[in-house]
């Protein structure tokens, strides 16, 4: 699992060491700084997932950091737990004022810290998966909204236009508008079809699954274009693994759009798809990695947007539509990028529990 970045802030050295030592034993990840300006640049950089801010320090103080991190478009939702040598409810308000999350006084005894660390993070984890949830839903809606007003005029459009350019005799200099008519119409129709693909995705039938070959059933679909582009794949798949409620075909039509991002992201020399799967604590792990061109820092938060995509063509629905399906199961789906370096997607699924299943499909028939 991905370790949760803190932010230490404090112009005392033995405390930041302290911290610091703690804080990985606990399997933190750690970054420092010795004053509030440093903390403001580390913040933006590091982009922690907590901030550990101390009050009284030199060159900017803890409160005027705190406000200046909760005015930042980046920043402005870490968490914020002030340290201060001060008691009195006077400060403790001041800080809280400024948009501290939460407030402990020097001298402090670690386990009750590290009880508010743990407490701060899981909220913002609870509030993010609720975000996302939301937001989710609310994609769903407007693509289920947009496929059935789009849909029958298409229909339309694209019959005549057909019946239009199969009249007009070669040479005809209407002929070559009405081909790119057609042309855009089919990806308009595709669009279509992508979307009520998505809102079908929402639609399960469960089933106890190998998912491992759940996996190896979307690489073969690939088979030719992995070959045609160059690219080696490297599986490194868990041995005996348990059987996971899924849906099958949707968690392979979600694991096959990351695939496929995966492929036409790769243009450089070097072209390794990285595709592994482990059983960690409750949950059946998969992680699906490309050496391809990554993804800017900027735009990592809006991969899963609808039309949000890079191709030169296609509205891309394919991450949108995978984190529906994996959130249908209850599980999550991490993306991790470097531009340059490739990306990587660490899906999560529970191993058991109790499904958000919509409408269930029946079993097929024999």
């Amino acid at each position: 699992m991905d370790k949760k970045k803190i932010l230490i802030v404090d112009d005392t050295a033995d405390t930041v060491d302290l911290l610091r030592k703690r804080f990985r034993a606990e399997g933190y990840d750690t970054a420092e700084a010795s004053d509030g300006e440093e903390g403001l640049r580390k913040a933006r950089e590091y982009l922690p997932d907590l901030i550990v801010l101390d009050v009284m320090m030199p060159r900017m103080n803890g409160l005027e950091t705190c406000e200046r991190l909760k005015a930042g478009e980046h920043t402005r939702y870490i968490p914020v737990l002030m340290l201060t040598a001060k008691g009195e409810v006077a400060d403790k308000v001041r800080g809280l004022d400024t948009g501290a999350d939460d407030y402990i006084t020097k001298p402090f005894d670690y386990k009750e810290l590290s009880a508010r660390v743990r407490s701060l993070l899981a909220k913002r984890e609870a509030s993010e998966r609720l975000a996302e949830e939301e937001r989710s839903e609310a994609i769903e809606q407007i693509m289920d909204e947009l496929a059935h007003e789009i849909r029958n005029p298409l229909v339309s459009i694209g019959g005549f236009a057909r019946r239009v350019y199969e009249s007009l005799p070669e040479g005809d200099p209407n002929k070559a508008y009405m081909e790119i008519v057609v042309q855009d119409v089919g990806r308009l129709e595709q669009m279509v079809k992508q979307l009520v693909g998505l809102k079908s995705a929402a639609v399960s039938y469960i089933e106890e699954s190998d998912i491992n070959g759940v996996i190896s059933d979307s690489l073969k679909s690939f088979a030719k274009a992995l070959e045609d582009r160059g690219v080696a794949v490297e599986l490194s798949l868990t041995p005996d693994p348990p059987l996971v409620p899924v849906d099958r075909a949707n968690l392979e039509r979600a694991i096959s759009n990351i695939i496929e991002n995966a492929i036409e992201a790769m243009n450089g020399a070097v072209r390794v798809l990285r595709i592994s799967s482990q059983v960690n604590g409750e949950c059946f792990e998969m992680r699906i990695a490309d050496t391809g061109k990554g993804i800017p820092r900027d735009k990592i938060k809006s991969v899963y947007d609808p039309f949000v995509t890079s191709k030169l063509y296609g509205p891309g629905l394919g991450l949108t539509m995978a984190l529906s399906i994996i959130q249908s199961h209850k599980g999550s789906i991490v993306v991790e990028s470097e531009e340059g370096a490739g990306t990587a997607f660490t899906i999560r699924i529970p191993l058991r529990g109790p499904l958000n299943r919509g409408a269930v499909k029946p079993p097929p028939q024999a």
